[in-house]
């Protein structure tokens, strides 16, 4: 454990008793309002309550970012997205399939009945499910978490629990290290789904680890230039 005064802590999950520390501070910090830095296949992200508008906001301002820019969520399975999305049409059940776990992250139509703030989401939701054991499992046990990328605005994202530790320190209550991410600083890849129920193809918002032509194989057609 690398505890630094004034600054967030460091939890080595790398390590049994130490993880089993930080997760269980971790899970109390995301139920009392408080930002956890955890890993995910990509790179670092920075964590809140979903359901929780003054955690989702802090996260905001953690990273100097407005409410124009809403976090994704990242959820523990599928079963998860039927509580969250309107519609599951046949291209989500297809990406997931093909991409999920992994990163992919799918904007599809909120429910009207979630109680949350996001930010300014024009009622959709983004969705992802990472390709990381000890996160998914951390989901099952607090639920849905809104999570962006553990960095300052304009800054590079963090590939170590250190890393975001320099740019975001006591903003964040815990921080979970589970070694550098493999994600070379490059964020999920961003479909929106949205637009298919109007018979219109998917678009491509962000480009990512995920190609482009690897989901244009999978859905058959997308939307060009709209990246």
């Amino acid at each position: 454990m690398a505890k630094l005064s004034g600054m967030g802590t460091i939890y080595n999950c790398l390590e049994t008793h130490e993880a089993l520390t930080g997760l269980r501070l971790a899970r109390k910090a995301i139920g009392r309002g408080d930002l956890v830095v955890l890993p995910t296949d990509t790179v670092y992200g920075i964590a809140a309550d979903a359901f929780n508008p003054a955690a989702v906001q802090k996260l905001l301002d953690a990273k100097g970012r407005g409410r124009q820019s809403p976090p994704p969520v990242l959820v523990p399975g599928f079963d998860t997205v039927a509580a969250l999305a309107e519609h599951i049409t046949p291209e989500v059940e297809k990406l997931a399939d093909a991409f999920w776990p992994g990163g992919l992250t799918i904007v599809v139509t909120a429910r009207s009945t979630l109680a949350w703030d996001l930010g300014e989401t024009n009622g959709t939701v983004a969705l992802r499910m990472p390709n990381h054991d000890l996160v998914r499992e951390f989901l099952s046990e607090t639920g849905p978490l809104a999570v962006s990328s553990a960095n300052l605005t304009g800054k590079p994202a963090a590939l170590t629990a250190a890393e975001a530790l320099d740019q975001l320190g006591d903003r964040v209550s815990v921080y979970l290290n589970a070694g550098e991410s493999s994600g070379s600083r490059v964020g999920s890849t961003i479909v929106d789904i949205t637009p298919t129920r109007d018979g219109q193809p998917a678009r491509i918002l962000r480009e990512g680890t995920i190609s482009r032509e690897a989901i244009r194989d999978v859905l058959g057609a997308i939307a060009e230039g709209d990246e």
